[in-house]
């Protein structure tokens, strides 16, 4: 089923989505809206080198 791995990009994937939000929206600072898309950005990127580090140790 789930592996570790999975879980630590999966927690990966959601810190830098709360992160995101809380730039977009200025949970602890003023909004700052470039750096909440910016920051955004990045969910996909983790959850994509994770399938690519999965896929590579499976194929091991």
């Amino acid at each position: 089923m789930f592996k570790i791995q999975d879980f630590m990009i999966l927690g990966a994937a959601f810190v830098s989505f709360l992160f995101s939000i809380s730039l977009w929206f200025g949970a602890l600072w003023p909004p700052n809206r470039e750096a909440g898309i910016f920051v955004g950005l990045w969910v996909p990127s983790i959850l994509a080198a994770g399938v690519y580090v999965q896929l590579r140790a499976a194929r091991r």
